[in-house]
């Protein structure tokens, strides 16, 4: 029919809930609905793809029509398209412990009223705070008869605080997602810490650049294993020839301790039931033992590149999928907190990100940290700030010499293609050897 020899169809309906709170202010509060669909068909000539408003479900001959026009939407230039077999079922989404539906908007606006005044303090000129609300009813179907669907519940906050003395200015930033349910309750702690941040901060030193070792905490360890890792292992790169880890599988590139994993099943804030082209999610390590193992692929990139699994399809609703990361990170080792320090003995203790920058083709990245701390004979000392973390990703790969045994989490979102997904990245305490610092500090 049309000639088409596959078709997929993702619907999802919700309502996304906003609130904005700046120095005691409400600017918005409110919810939007929304209601998108994408129909993929594949033929000859490539896919053809259709992106629907307002979808109403059907059947027969007006869902015959979509097909068609989904049809006459493919390339004028043959694309040969294979999709690689891949595993079907879905995943239990995690119970709610308390529904935001069940939740006024009035009280939600209380609750971050009080994460944003607990951010008060001297030396504090300006706080802001936002709640995002993300509610979505999943449907999914095929032409090979697989169908599935699910609601996802998608709910957290942010809190910045900024101070200022004399010109100088420095900020404090907490965030917390979840998809177990509301979470405003009882978050105070987290806007008293972005402002003591924001102050300590005023009197913090520039840090002096060199190479040097360098402990990474879990948040920025993480960051590196998403940006540098694994946005390198994703199929679509690997098949456009974009990645330094291209062509390495079962290559050594970093030490028996470092196991680097992409896992879409576990009940982070990247967590998916089920990918966006109704393939089943399942862990997969990227880096296992030090040596390439495996790459993150959707059903296309898996039959052009190989070597790992797919499942790593995501989308925005109604948009296509990608190739994405869900809950990336550096698997936790053995070493204890005070014996990484201990093994640092002189060199620099790195915390938080401020986002950054990553080639994975050209294999360079570079890392703005929140702040640090010198380590000096295996303690932390003084306090730094402007500091950055950069290099060759291989390099650094390998200079990686032990990993914690204390993995944490950090949720957040990750762009691509003109998409957002919610991720989550983590990793241990971690021991970096000839680390190249950046900071503006002088003798």
């Amino acid at each position: 029919m049309h000639g088409i020899s596959y078709y997929d169809l993702r619907h999802v309906t919700g309502e996304i809930t906003h609130i904005e709170i700046d120095n005691a202010v409400v600017e918005s509060a409110g919810t939007s609905l929304f209601n998108k669909a994408i129909l993929r068909v594949l033929v000859k000539s490539g896919w053809g793809i259709l992106q629907i408003d307002n979808y109403t479900p059907c059947s027969g001959t007006k869902f015959d029509e979509l097909l068609g026009r989904a049809a006459r939407l493919a390339g004028i230039t043959e694309e040969h398209v294979v999709l690689g077999d891949a595993p079907r079922g879905t995943l239990a989404v995690p119970q709610l412990k308390e529904n935001p539906r069940d939740v006024s908007i009035e009280e939600k606006s209380a609750l971050l009223a009080g994460i944003e005044k607990s951010a008060t303090r001297p030396g504090i000129v300006n706080r802001r705070a936002s709640y995002i609300e993300r509610i979505e009813q999943v449907r999914f179907s095929d032409s090979s008869g697989n169908e599935y669907s699910y609601e996802m519940n998608r709910s957290g906050f942010n809190i910045l605080a900024v101070a200022s003395r004399n010109g100088n200015v420095q900020m404090g930033y907490e965030r917390e997602h979840s998809i177990n349910g509301f979470n405003l309750r009882h978050q105070q702690k987290s806007g008293t810490k972005a402002a003591e941040i924001a102050v300590a901060l005023l009197d913090a030193t520039l840090a002096k650049g060199g190479k040097m070792r360098a402990v990474l905490d879990p948040e920025l360890a993480g960051v590196f294993a998403h940006e540098a890792v694994g946005h390198a292992s994703e199929g679509d790169l690997i098949q456009e020839g974009n990645s330094v880890l291209s062509g390495k599988t079962g290559e050594r590139i970093g030490n028996e301790t470092l196991t680097i994993v992409d896992d879409p099943s576990i009940h982070e804030f990247g967590f998916d039931p089920v990918d966006a082209e109704g393939v089943a999610v399942a862990r997969t390590e990227i880096i296992r033992k030090g040596v390439i193992n495996a790459f993150l692929h959707s059903r296309e990139s898996l039959a052009a590149v190989g070597n790992g699994v797919a499942g790593h399809a995501r989308a925005m609703p109604g948009e296509p999928p990608l190739v994405r990361m869900s809950n990336t990170f550096i698997e936790a080792g053995d070493s204890t907190t005070d014996e990484i320090f201990a093994e640092c003995k002189n060199g620099i203790f790195l915390k938080g990100s401020r986002g950054g920058q990553v080639d994975p083709g050209r294999g360079i990245f570079q890392f703005n940290a929140e702040y640090g701390y010198l380590v000096e004979n295996g303690e932390c000392t003084k306090m730094v700030r402007d500091v950055s973390l950069s290099g060759e990703i291989l390099t650094t790969l390998h200079g990686i010499i032990l990993c914690g045994n204390d993995r944490m989490m950090s949720p957040g979102y990750c762009g691509k293609g003109g998409q957002s997904v919610p991720v989550s990245d983590g990793a241990p305490h971690i021991l970096l050897n000839d680390a190249v610092v950046g900071g503006s500090g002088v003798d």
